[in-house]
């Protein structure tokens, strides 16, 4: 179970990782997309410090109440789509506290979460290759 639990916490940042970078607010569909908007640098990885959860919260959180609810999810990620987690489904699963809000703190824990598990050879760096092996990774 705890197991289920990570993976989809996983999901989160996989499906919201990359809206930290960008500069819409709608994200890029491909992982080339979600990548580019990642590597800030340019230098063809994605560091642990631009896999950055407090920048990915202050994205999600448009209306700047400190918190991220399902509609600021999908003002950022667009609507639910079939066959992947609803916004709502994303947020149960990140939710520590069960109040159906994600705080700073819980989307930077999945943020970090969803990094290591895609950085195979844990060296604090995504290539592209290992970010698009997770891609859209239930």
């Amino acid at each position: 179970m705890n197991q289920l639990v990570s993976t989809l916490a996983c999901s989160l940042v996989l499906c919201l990782g990359v809206a930290a970078s960008a500069q819409a607010q709608k994200v890029g569909d491909t992982a080339a997309q979600r990548f580019a908007a990642l590597d800030k640098n340019g230098d063809g990885r994605v560091s642990d410090d631009e896999y950055d959860g407090a920048a990915l919260f202050r994205l999600l959180d448009g209306d700047r109440n400190y918190k991220v609810t399902v509609e600021d999810i999908q003002e950022v990620v667009g609507p639910d789509r079939d066959g992947q987690l609803t916004a709502a489904d994303r947020i149960r699963v990140a939710d520590l506290n069960g109040d159906g809000e994600l705080t700073e703190e819980e989307v930077s824990r999945v943020a970090d979460m969803r990094f290591q598990s895609l950085d195979v050879d844990h060296d604090n760096n995504l290539t592209f290759a290992e970010f698009q092996s997770g891609f859209w990774r239930p």
